[in-house]
């Protein structure tokens, strides 16, 4: 039962970053005004005299119920996953000498699902501030890999066979460079700078574009503002997205240079080929965003990219350390 948790949470969350880029990328971010209900109900209001209830305490933002049903999806599902997660910790608590498994990742789960439930009544209370919504976004990936690795410390078979110190190293390594590069792509969305250069490999036609990248990468600012509360201007955004593609590049030539070297090991064959097909994917996935102006099947199916490599790269990682040598 424990593991079985483990595997829906585990595909739970990966379903919530989906669906949470797809909030994100259409725009349904403030589909509801307040938190933790829409327009101070618990369901999107529909009826005659909810929207009158809705319109006489939010005046100055009509329901939209097809972005309000959005966003409240989300958080039901994120909801769903809190109760899971303390299902989890409730389980290895309780069965802790039968699983034989540490109390401290999923007590750390259970901090980190509270914590997101915060950042995410601040998104809209702090009305898509681009640092509070890099950080849930951020937040659920982390859940995602956390969960990753406790599904593989319990489906794990012992360890038949040895892996170098130097594998293990690189293995780190890659996961911090896609770690930054999540970071990077989080702060591109939440900026909306996705669409600052649309042409490829160049931007605005140069290799070295116009960029203020001071203003573009400042962490405590407003959606859309300068430090000064003036207007982001288009060099702060065409900075933003330059670096991320930069970093598209070095995270292409680690991960790929990992995989690489994971199918080398008759051991890590599958590791290796599934990190590679889905770099492989991921990097079609973003020029094709680029080149067709981000549609919004495509910049989503981006954010699931990301979460696959991410999945890939910590059970590749777990499986290296617990055969290393």
């Amino acid at each position: 039962m424990y593991r079985r948790l483990i595997q829906f949470a585990t595909a739970l969350t990966f379903g919530i970053v989906v669906l949470g880029a797809f909030v994100r990328l259409s725009d349904a971010g403030l589909g509801c005004p307040d938190w933790p209900g829409c327009y101070g109900q618990l369901l999107v209001p529909d009826e005659a005299h909810e929207l009158a209830a809705a319109a006489a305490k939010f005046p100055n933002q009509p329901v939209e119920a097809k972005k309000g049903w959005i966003e409240m999806v989300h958080r039901y599902f994120a909801s769903f996953l809190g109760l899971v997660i303390l299902a989890i910790a409730l389980t290895a608590r309780l069965k802790r000498r039968e699983l034989q498994q540490p109390l401290g990742l999923p007590l750390i789960l259970v901090l980190l699902v509270i914590f997101q439930g915060m950042l995410g009544m601040w998104t809209v209370t702090l009305k898509l501030y681009p640092a509070v919504v890099t950080a849930h976004l951020l937040g659920g990936m982390t859940t995602l890999a956390l969960l990753t690795w406790l599904l593989m410390r319990q489906t794990s078979d012992p360890p038949t066979f040895h892996l170098t110190t130097s594998l293990a190293t690189l293995g780190r390594l890659t996961l911090c460079v896609l770690a930054l590069q999540i970071l990077l792509g989080g702060w591109v969305s939440t900026n909306y700078a996705a669409l600052a250069c649309t042409d490829f490999p160049r931007c605005h036609g140069s290799f070295a574009p116009a960029a203020d990248f001071a203003n573009g990468f400042y962490p405590l600012r407003e959606l859309g503002r300068a430090p000064d509360g003036n207007l982001l201007h288009l060099d702060a955004l065409t900075g933003i997205h330059w670096v991320h593609r930069v970093g598209a590049l070095l995270t292409f030539c680690v991960v790929g240079w990992f995989a690489i070297t994971l199918l080398l090991h008759r051991e890590m064959l599958r590791f290796g080929l599934l990190i590679a097909a889905a770099l492989a994917v991921q990097i079609f996935l973003g020029i094709a965003n680029v080149l067709l102006s981000l549609p919004l099947p495509l910049a989503v199916a981006h954010n699931a990219g990301a979460a696959l490599l991410l999945v890939s790269l910590v059970a590749s990682n777990y499986r290296i350390h617990h055969n290393k040598y």
